[in-house]
């Protein structure tokens, strides 16, 4: 059994297991809650109801959050020619074609994310075994494979972020930083539950939105009420 440090033991007696918090409640204990010695990232999980016998019912998209995500990525632009000068433009970390995509296969992954174009989509599918599990191929439905590099980088570098359910059909977000203030937080939140609520499958029947919690990198996780975090994300 793992090992809980007495500040995790002393945040859990603040949190009642058998209550759905409202969002503000939730944002309030994350800001009083966060106490480690660094920038902790503060994440939203989700429970999706969702048939994942189906292949239709992929939940899977990309949002850019109001508020930013605090944290500096790593953009990998495979591109050529005036794609490979646009992606220089907006700041891609790396930029290359073949010899980037072969240095995948051999297992190079200092990346947060992927971007190309239809072209080279065709030649980086040979790195798919390495980015595929994860989370980090480029896909149509996502936008990081477009013809127009420079606006998916710039969106990137604001705080886009994807999402893809995962084998379970839960979703793992990203919401920001403990030291964001709370309306910030609460902003951001938001903005991602209309995210996800807007990629619900066609064929999708009962209960989408299953279950919600929010956490930071070092605590216990506080169960959102998500009846009220729906009609605070469609008002």
């Amino acid at each position: 059994m793992k090992k809980r440090s007495k500040r995790y033991k002393e945040i859990t007696q603040k949190i009642d297991k058998n209550k759905f918090y409202s969002l503000d409640e939730a944002v309030g204990i994350v800001k009083e809650t966060s106490k480690a010695k660094f920038d902790e990232t503060v994440n939203l999980s989700v429970r999706l109801g969702i048939d994942l016998s189906s292949q239709n019912a992929q939940v899977r998209g990309a949002v850019t959050l109001p508020k930013g995500i605090g944290k500096k990525i790593k953009i990998l632009a495979i591109a050529e020619g005036k794609d490979a000068s646009d992606a220089k433009k907006e700041g891609a970390d790396f930029i290359g074609g073949d010899e980037l995509i072969e240095k995948i296969q051999k297992g190079w992954i200092d990346f947060d994310s992927v971007v190309t174009t239809p072209i080279m989509m065709k030649k980086l599918a040979k790195a798919g075994k390495i980015l595929g599990p994860r989370g980090l191929m480029p896909s149509p439905k996502t936008g990081t494979v477009a013809n127009d590099l420079g606006k998916i980088i710039k969106e990137m570098k604001l705080g886009r972020v994807e999402f893809s359910n995962d084998k379970f059909g839960n979703l793992h977000l990203v919401a920001g930083k403990s030291s964001f203030n709370s309306s910030d937080l609460k902003e951001n939140v938001i903005a991602l539950i209309k995210a996800v609520l807007r990629e619900k499958p066609h064929n999708s029947k009962g209960s989408y939105l299953n279950k919600a919690y929010i956490s930071t990198s070092m605590g216990p996780s506080i169960r959102l009420d998500v009846k009220q975090l729906t009609d605070t994300s469609r008002a």
